[in-house]
């Protein structure tokens, strides 16, 4: 089944998706300083502390509408909610947070670059999309970007083994294919479900992550550590909140209005920005200068950006 997106050259439409693009990047990218704020906590807790708050948050939000919404979400529906959940949220935030434990931020960060390379090929099938040869000096930008901080982690990992390194790409990996999923599942669910806001469908999935990680909490009783003393669970606390509300709750809706203004072949693009700001922090937090690989990563993402958006300024004749 395809799914028409409309091209909207050098408009309104094509400058706000980019900025609610950006600005969900922004909030993004702090998740990938979190397995740094709370090194005591595993991926696992971790995971469960976000989505747990997020849910909690999402169902005090969207309870004075629910009654409506019941009566327009069918079973098909709620499958998708919890298939988007897993993918986008539990799943991939296990993996995410083991890869920056493990491989470390930026090589986590630019690894995750690769999602557009994924959505966008998906996306160049949808009709009306803007053609895949005039995605490809984009493609190539970001894949050359990857490969960059990817040939660092592997020849010259900066701390621990090259083992654990390794293992931390593999996850990376894991949650790069992950979220490149949800990614492209979740804009065409928006494109169909047009009597259903952003905000409204940003909150459903937080109430499905939620139960989801309600699941998760008597594996982690069994295999996590929980003697920790009363200022760290505080801090965890603190930084689970803090993630879903900034994160999960704003990061998210600024996503889906931004996935309901753009074509799929742009959307992927836009998790780019995730990786910029991820590395803007990581260097912030490790109070260091960008090596030349991760320099020449951060410019060859920005120039990716800036190819794919002046690619869809023009007008597409399907």
């Amino acid at each position: 089944m395809e799914f028409a997106i409309v091209d909207r050259p050098g408009g309104r439409n094509l400058l706000l998706g980019v900025l609610f693009g950006a600005g969900a990047g922004a909030l993004w990218g702090l998740v990938f300083l979190t397995p740094e704020l709370v090194r005591a906590f595993s991926p696992l807790q971790l995971t469960i502390g976000r989505y747990l708050a997020y849910g909690l948050i999402s169902a005090a939000l969207i309870a004075p509408r629910w009654p409506t919404l019941m009566q327009t979400l069918t079973r098909r529906e709620w499958l998708a909610l919890c298939w988007l959940a897993l993918a986008g949220n539990t799943l991939y935030y296990i993996l995410l947070s083991s890869a920056v434990q493990l491989g470390g931020i930026a090589m986590t960060s630019l690894v995750i670059g690769f999602i557009p390379v994924a959505v966008t090929i998906v996306g160049s099938r949808d009709q009306g999309a803007v053609s895949l040869h005039r995605l490809v000096p984009s493609l190539l930008l970001c894949s050359a970007g990857a490969v960059c901080i990817g040939w660092q982690a592997i020849a010259l990992p900066a701390v621990g083994r090259v083992g654990v390194q390794l293992i931390g790409l593999g996850c990376a990996i894991g949650a790069l294919a992950s979220w490149s999923i949800y990614a492209i599942n979740n804009s065409r669910w928006l494109v169909r479900l047009d009597h259903v806001t952003a905000h409204d469908w940003n909150l459903l999935i937080g109430i499905a992550t939620g139960a989801q990680s309600l699941a998760l909490v008597p594996i982690s009783l069994l295999v996590d550590n929980l003697q920790h003393d009363a200022t760290a669970w505080a801090q965890f606390a603190a930084v689970s909140i803090g993630v879903a509300v900034f994160a999960s709750i704003l990061g998210s809706l600024l996503w889906n209005r931004m996935s309901r203004l753009l074509p799929l072949t742009l959307v992927g693009q836009m998790i780019l920005f995730e990786t910029l700001f991820a590395l803007i922090y990581c260097f912030l937090w490790e109070q260091r200068a960008p090596t030349l690989l991760e320099s020449a990563a951060f410019a060859l993402v920005v120039a990716s950006v800036w190819s794919c958006i002046k690619a869809h300024r023009s007008p597409v004749v399907s």
